[in-house]
């Protein structure tokens, strides 16, 4: 397999005053073409920041994240811009829907940003939005959406470009299990299927138990977990109270 992404040593800080909070300390990552890989851990981990650094929305205080072999600090804004519209994949926690755009032309935006036919892509919108169960609602607006279905609008417009890399942040958390299961099925056969790449940060055992390998972020690094771990965590009983 050939690696796809790659993270070195990188560390990333914020500042609320002369206070300084620590949430990344040290990240090392390879992630091969055709690879799923879960990443688990409590609220306010840093999974969302560690997804928003690789997805080029923000960048690392140090060390280095390379894509096919590049490092992706070298590049300019414009040409990060570019990269991340034609190769990352991102399915945010809270959709980021466009609101005075219908739920297909959300899905359609970043294919017509790189320039693709809208005819061909339009197709492929309404074929994905048929196969998450949103084909009588491609012509509603976000806010005539359920959070559910508004959940798999946001998939469908990060899987439109056919990414290399596709970045998931609890993407079944305001699904019920059937719908959940039908876009878990749909990510996993648009990406780690036909050679691509999948980060997915999930608090669901049963999902993370899928990918390739699980990583257990805590203290601000990431940890192998085996799957002896996360299977006990599926079987153990919850406490009461």
């Amino acid at each position: 397999m050939t690696d796809l992404l790659k993270v070195e040593n990188v560390y990333k800080s914020y500042h609320d005053g002369e206070r300084e909070l620590k949430v990344l300390r040290g990240i090392n990552l390879t992630v091969e073409a055709g690879q799923a890989v879960a990443v688990v851990g409590m609220s306010g981990s840093g999974k969302s920041t560690l997804l928003h650094l690789l997805g080029c929305l923000d960048r690392p205080d140090q060390g280095q994240i390379s894509f096919e072999g590049k490092p992706l600090g070298a590049q300019g804004v414009g040409s990060l811009d570019t990269f991340r519209n034609q190769s990352i994949g991102y399915v945010f926690q809270f959709h980021h829907l466009l609101p005075e755009f219908s739920a297909l032309e959300n899905v359609l935006l970043p294919a017509l940003i790189a320039g693709a036919p809208r005819r061909e892509v339009e197709r492929d919108a309404l074929a994905m939005l048929a196969r998450l169960g949103l084909a009588e609602r491609a012509r509603h607006r976000p806010a005539k959406l359920s959070g559910g279905e508004q959940q798999r609008v946001a998939l469908a417009r990060a899987l439109i470009n056919r990414p290399a890399l596709l970045l998931a942040d609890e993407p079944t958390g305001n699904l019920d299990i059937q719908t959940g299961e039908t876009v878990i099925q749909l990510m996993w056969e648009m990406t780690v299927k036909q050679g691509r790449g999948l980060i997915i940060v999930t608090h669901e055992p049963t999902i993370a138990l899928r990918a390739d390998h699980i990583l257990h972020l805590i203290e601000g690094k990431l940890e192998p977990l085996t799957r002896e771990a996360m299977t006990e965590r599926l079987t153990k009983p919850r406490r009461r109270g």
